[in-house]
């Protein structure tokens, strides 16, 4: 029986990962859920699997909860703070960590859980595109077990060589593709893309999914973030790296090889897969997704992505080139920049302009500690919030 840790069990990814559990009673088993502030899911999801902790980030949920639980009769202990996602992140009984914590805030658990030497189910994004040499570092040092969640990342693990390569040239590969599915606004003209508004961003056509990773998928940010995953996961350039827009969302990613190959792994969108194959891996197992009907789907497209409607992409690759603490004020700008766009603060095309602005302006370093890139990351929701702070009379003129 193995022990799981969900950090962010409320969300999308942690649901699902719920779902697979579910399914396997005899090989996995809740130790900790963690969540931002959810007090009611958490509550239920407490009442459904019992785990040993659970974790809110703040004092007053976590108080609420634990009155909750206790007239209920459970016994799961009720825990708050970064301190406590640290601890049943490491805690000795764990085996498995779902990482899948969005933003800055799943950083410090996903690397007590590398140090500790856990198998790591990562899905939360802004760990390697913030502090991807650490938390490599952190993965080979604490002998941990890393998997990606991200289904274009689970993809082209599953059809990476066997043996795995300190360098793709050595296992024969040329390049990692990843697909896209463009968003819901892949065909809009920059003049239509100016009038967007949150709610038609988060209709995305195939992935049920967060609503910060929905407006990413329609900036095409999304893909950006996991060029730059993909570097460290893999241990790609950024010129071993292209992305093709895909709109069925069926192939979910390929790896070409020297001799010509191109291996895909395909199947319908949902998250249950990826989080199946990391859960059993090195077997598979049950995960309750459908089978892929091709005959049904009837047709595959592909096109480039425009980086001129989309410029979040090109900036991400940007970030990459110049490295060190690029990718983490890249992050930071971008979280600061949705939040504002979810709130009608700023438009759908200023997004990038947020980014774009805080990549110009403040300094890039090389990576040296976990401080430093926390550091990194508060000055640059600084300059962000001012940013748009600035902005924000402006648009109200436009607006009238």
């Amino acid at each position: 029986m193995q022990q799981v840790t969900i950090l962010g069990s409320t969300g999308t990814i942690g649901q699902q990962t719920l779902d697979v559990i579910a399914r396997h009673p005899d090989r996995y088993e809740v130790f900790a859920l963690a969540a931002n502030n959810k007090v009611e899911l958490m509550l239920r999801q407490c009442l459904s699997v019992q785990p040993k902790y659970a974790v809110l980030l703040e004092e007053a949920a976590a108080k609420q909860l634990a009155e909750q639980l206790r007239c209920h009769h459970v016994n799961t202990q009720v825990l708050h703070g970064m301190q406590a996602l640290e601890q049943i992140s490491s805690d000795a009984e764990v085996d498995i960590v779902m990482a899948a914590i969005v933003g800055a805030a799943g950083l410090r658990p996903a690397m007590a859980a590398a140090k500790a030497g856990k198998k790591i189910l990562l899905a939360n994004k802004e760990t390697l595109v913030m502090a991807g040499s650490l938390f490599m570092q952190a993965v080979a040092t604490g002998g941990a077990t890393l998997l990606p969640i991200d289904s274009e990342h689970n993809a082209i693990f599953q059809v990476m060589p066997s043996e795995r390569c300190q360098h793709l040239a050595d296992g024969g590969v040329r390049k990692i593709i990843l697909t896209a599915s463009g968003g819901p606004f892949r065909k809009l003209s920059s003049h239509e893309l100016a009038e967007v508004t949150p709610e038609r961003a988060l209709k995305h056509p195939n992935w049920v999914m967060g609503a910060k990773i929905t407006i990413d998928s329609a900036t095409l940010m999304n893909k950006g973030l996991e060029v730059i995953e993909a570097h460290w996961l893999f241990n790609a350039s950024p010129s071993q790296i292209d992305v093709v827009v895909h709109p069925q969302s069926v192939i979910h990613s390929m790896v070409e090889y020297v001799d010509g190959s191109v291996l895909a792994q395909l199947g319908n969108p949902d998250m249950r897969t990826p989080i199946a194959y990391a859960m059993g891996y090195p077997e598979r197992i049950e995960s309750g997704v459908a089978s892929l009907n091709l005959v049904e789907i009837a047709r595959l497209e592909f096109e480039l992505p425009d980086t001129k409607r989309f410029p979040c992409l090109q900036l991400a690759y940007d970030a990459l080139n110049r490295g060190g603490t690029a990718p983490a004020v890249l992050n930071a700008a971008n979280e600061v920049a949705v939040a504002a766009f979810l709130k009608h603060q700023i438009g759908f095309l200023d997004i990038p302009l947020v980014i774009e602005s805080a990549l110009a302006h403040l300094p890039t370093e090389p990576v040296g500690s976990l401080e430093q890139l926390i550091y990194q990351d508060n000055q640059t929701r600084r300059f962000a919030h001012d940013w748009i702070a600035a902005r924000q009379p402006m648009t109200r003129v436009l607006q009238c």
